[in-house]
């Protein structure tokens, strides 16, 4: 809390709106500090998750089986079935790792367009304030981007065809809804949670250590609001 508070002083005195003793330069300092290190996240989680185990060996962002699948393990269990179970989990978070670096375009596309009124808001927004940020700006972008190529490795699995005949009958009665109404759109939308999940985590920790930045303008303010 005390890091916000002095992040949103410093931020609102850089404003012309509020005439402070810190000029527009200060202003632009501040919002350029932040997406310096926002930047460096971006490409930080796309390369960690955008690899072989980078979701399935991460328990952090581990895709899980949709829970009306994980429910038949026990009959699947008696019919000596249950590695389908696993090969299916274990595809759809090879799919999610196949479609992050889909990604890295975007994001850092949505940082260098990042206004100061879009880093203020972070930096007062609380510990989800990046992630807001960026599924604002990408959530629907990236979904177009990361359904085909997630689609692409779970068709391989029939398990994968059969639960989606299955939650598609079931999303049309309203026995299921959202995400879990077929595989790919399910994966596709874990993938972009722990995506973005892995970008506030860099973030927090160069707020923490400045000299994690890999910008030296980061470095500077980040340092500056500790």
């Amino acid at each position: 809390m005390q890091f916000l508070r002095r992040a949103v002083f410093f931020l609102m005195m850089a404003s012309p709106a509020f005439a402070g003793g810190l000029d527009l330069l200060s202003s632009t300092q501040a919002s350029g500090g932040l997406k310096e290190a926002l930047e460096q996240g971006a490409n930080v989680a796309v390369d960690q998750l955008g690899t072989k185990g980078g979701f399935l060996n991460n328990a952090k962002v581990r895709i899980p089986l949709p829970s009306a699948l994980e429910k038949t393990r026990p009959i699947l269990k008696m019919m000596g079935k249950a590695d389908e179970l696993d090969n299916l989990q274990t595809a759809m978070n090879r799919a999610a790792e196949a479609a992050v670096p889909e990604a890295r375009t975007l994001l850092v596309g949505a940082v260098k367009s990042m206004s100061v009124d879009d880093a203020k808001k972070i930096l007062s927004g609380g510990d989800n304030s990046v992630t807001r940020y960026f599924e604002s700006k990408t959530r629907d972008a990236l979904t177009k981007r990361f359904l085909p190529v997630v689609t692409e490795q779970t068709n391989r699995l029939s398990l994968a065809g059969q639960y989606n005949q299955l939650a598609g009958k079931a999303a049309k009665t309203g026995l299921l809804k959202g995400e879990e109404s077929s595989v790919e759109t399910f994966v596709t939308a874990k993938a972009l949670d722990g995506l973005y999940a892995t970008i506030a985590e860099q973030e927090r920790a160069i707020r923490a250590n400045p000299m994690q930045a890999a910008g030296s303008l980061a470095k500077k303010v980040f340092e500056a609001m500790k």
